[in-house]
């Protein structure tokens, strides 16, 4: 049902660091744990918030690094061009496209606005059938209760199936999510 070898996993990620140091510790945890485990990281290319902690953290450990960042925002988000693979788009949508097409499992780690819009477009994807990829909300410090808690009272009210529910793996921590990536077929190494 997942793919059969698990290379590349793309993270979701604030562009800001928030108000809890746990979430930046999570993404430099998160960084180095894909490194070490010869997981390519594929992230939207900035080099602020928790997306450049992660980027840097993988970067420092040896790790290989894919970065898709649409042109309006080299600025505002500070593209890191010193990534292994960075790639300019277009637009936010293209920016979205290039990233899941070249990751085998989505992370997404606490953030605003955008990673809610990421997250669920490829939520949205896997309720039609279009891909089959494992999905995982990084719960940080309960971070996304209120949200597990939105998605149980939207299947409870009958706007999704209860299926829906199963295409999103919550884990507390960063070993967590490594073991379930590994179960699910993560070529780890290194």
């Amino acid at each position: 049902m997942h793919p059969q070898t698990i290379r590349s996993v793309c993270v979701f990620c604030g562009s800001r660091q928030g108000n809890n140091p746990a979430h930046q510790q999570a993404a430099t945890d998160l960084g180095q744990a894909l490194a070490g485990a010869d997981l390519r990281l594929v992230y939207g290319a900035g080099d602020v918030g928790l997306m450049g902690a992660v980027a840097r953290s993988a970067q420092e450990h040896g790790g290989t690094t894919f970065g898709v960042i649409p042109v309006h925002l080299l600025d505002r988000e500070v593209g890191k061009r010193d990534l292994s693979t960075f790639v300019v788009t277009e637009n936010m949508h293209e920016r979205k496209k290039v990233m899941f097409m070249n990751a085998d499992a989505i992370v997404t780690l606490p953030g605003g606005p955008g990673s809610l819009d990421e997250l669920f477009e490829v939520l949205t994807w896997r309720q039609l059938g279009l891909h089959e990829k494992p999905v995982y909300l990084l719960n940080v410090d309960g971070y996304w209760d209120p949200l597990v808690a939105l998605i149980d009272h939207v299947i409870g009210e009958g706007f999704a199936g209860e299926s829906f529910r199963d295409f999103l793996t919550v884990v507390d921590n960063v070993p967590a999510l490594m073991a379930d990536l590994e179960a699910k077929g993560a070529a780890t190494g290194a």
